[in-house]
């Protein structure tokens, strides 16, 4: 049986924090990570982006508006949205 990263109980309830977007308030299906170090849903970072030059949640101007794919972050909101489906 695989080991799981959270306990049992937690299937059950909320997201971890980190799964979710902080624009959307949602699950994230394609987290990116933008230059303030933070992950958000692609879409709703780049309609951000798309008339804003700063972070959404330090309000501080970003350095960048290059999106960074974070393929780990997806796999770990996979595993836990396949973990809450087989519970």
């Amino acid at each position: 049986m695989p080991r799981r990263c959270w306990p049992p109980s937690v299937e059950e309830e909320e997201p971890p924090d980190d799964f979710v977007c902080p624009i959307t308030t949602e699950v994230m299906s394609d987290p990116v990570m933008a230059a303030d170090g933070h992950a958000y849903e692609r879409t709703a970072i780049e309609r951000w982006l798309a008339t804003k030059s700063t972070s959404p949640l330090t309000g501080g101007e970003l350095e960048h508006s290059i999106l960074v794919p974070s393929h780990m972050l997806r796999r770990m909101i996979r595993d836990w949205e396949g973990a809450r489906k087989a519970a």
